[in-house]
C-alpha cells in the first residue's frame, strides 16, 4: 500500500523508488502484488508515465487512511517506550516542600530511574525561567505574567495547634475569639492579613480574629519547636504537624472551625515541545494536589 500510494503521489515507479531506497523494479513489484491480490487495475502504465484508474483514486484514498493509523498507532507506541531522563530543577517553599511534595518527589523518582532531581526549597520568590527551575510550588497569587503556566492546586490550609503544657496554663481556646487573648506565633513572611489577623470558617461564615504575639521566626520549623515548648499557638499544615498530634505533643485548637487558607499553584515555562521528564513531574504534582472542586481564600 506504502508503495502503490506513493506512486501515485509522485507519477512514476522511478520516482517513489528513489524516495522509498527501493529499485524501481521493487515498486513495480509491489504494485503488481497488489493488483493481482485485488484482482482489478490500480495503475494505467504507458511508456511516459503512469496514471490511477478510477478504482484505483478510491483505493488510493482508503490506503491513505490505513496508512495514516498505522502512523498514528506506531507514534502511540514510541511514546510509551520514550524514558523520561535528564536533571529536573524544581523549587518550592520550605514547610510544604519538606513534607508534602517530598513523598511525591521520591515516588516520581522512583517511577523514573533515569531523572535526577534537584530541589531548592525557599520561601524566596523565583522567577522559573531567570533562576533556572522548569517547575515551582507557589503559595499565594500567582504573578501577571505571559512566560509560563500556572496550574491550580488545592488551596494551602493551616490548622492552629498548641502544646497541652500551653493550653493548661493559658486555657483552653473555645471560639476564635479566644485567640485574641492568647500568644500567637507568627510567620515572617506573611504577607497581607495573616500575619495580624488569622480567618476561620464554620457554616459559611467567617471569624476574622486580631492575633498578637512577641515572636515571629522566617522559618515555620522554628515556630514548631516555639509550640512544642509551650511558648503559644501556631499555624500549620496539618502534613507537618500529623505526628505530633498523634503523638500527644501537640493538640489541635478549633477542630470544629477551617483555618486560614492561601491559594497555591504549580507554575512551569510555556513550551510546547515540554520534556517528557517535566510532564512526567507536572502529572505527578496535580494527581496529588490538583484542586477538587474548593474555593481559593
Amino acid at each position: 500500500m506504502a508503495a502503490f500510494v506513493r506512486v501515485a503521489d509522485l507519477g512514476s515507479f522511478a520516482a517513489a523508488a528513489g524516495h522509498l531506497g527501493v529499485s524501481p523494479q521493487m515498486i513495480a513489484k509491489h504494485v503488481a502484488a497488489l493488483e493481482s491480490r485485488l484482482g482489478i487495475r490500480l495503475i494505467n502504465r504507458t511508456t511516459r508515465r503512469q496514471s490511477l484508474t478510477e478504482f484505483g483514486q478510491r483505493y488510493c484514498d482508503s490506503c491513505r487512511a490505513i496508512l495514516a493509523d498505522v502512523d498514528d498507532a506506531e507514534a502511540q507506541a514510541m511514546q510509551v517506550r520514550k524514558i523520561a531522563r535528564g536533571i529536573l530543577r524544581v523549587n518550592a517553599p520550605v514547610t510544604f516542600g519538606t513534607h508534602a511534595l517530598m513523598p511525591v518527589m521520591t515516588s516520581y523518582l522512583a517511577q523514573n530511574p533515569e531523572v535526577q532531581a534537584e530541589v531548592v526549597l525557599s520561601d524566596r520568590l523565583v522567577d522559573p525561567v531567570e533562576d533556572g527551575y522548569e517547575a515551582i510550588i507557589r503559595i499565594g497569587a500567582p504573578p501577571e505574567s505571559s512566560s509560563f503556566v500556572a496550574r491550580t492546586l488545592s488551596p494551602y490550609r493551616l490548622i492552629a495547634c498548641a502544646s497541652p503544657a500551653y493550653l493548661e496554663q493559658h486555657g483552653t481556646v473555645v471560639v476564635p475569639d479566644d485567640l485574641s487573648r492568647q500568644e500567637c506565633l507568627g510567620f515572617s513572611y506573611w504577607s497581607g492579613t495573616l500575619g495580624r489577623e488569622w480567618t476561620f470558617r464554620k457554616d459559611e461564615q467567617l471569624f476574622h480574629v486580631p492575633v498578637h504575639g512577641r515572636l515571629r521566626v522566617n522559618d515555620w520549623k522554628g515556630l514548631h519547636q516555639a509550640a512544642l515548648l509551650g511558648f503559644g499557638i501556631t499555624l500549620g499544615p496539618m502534613a507537618a504537624l500529623a505526628g505530633d498530634i498523634a503523638a500527644g505533643r501537640l493538640v489541635q485548637i478549633l477542630r470544629d472551625y477551617e483555618g486560614p487558607t492561601r491559594p497555591m499553584h504549580l507554575l512551569h515555562a510555556e513550551d510546547r515541545r515540554m520534556t517528557l521528564k517535566l510532564r512526567c513531574f507536572i502529572d505527578a504534582v496535580l494527581a496529588a494536589f490538583a484542586a477538587k472542586n474548593e474555593t481559593e481564600a
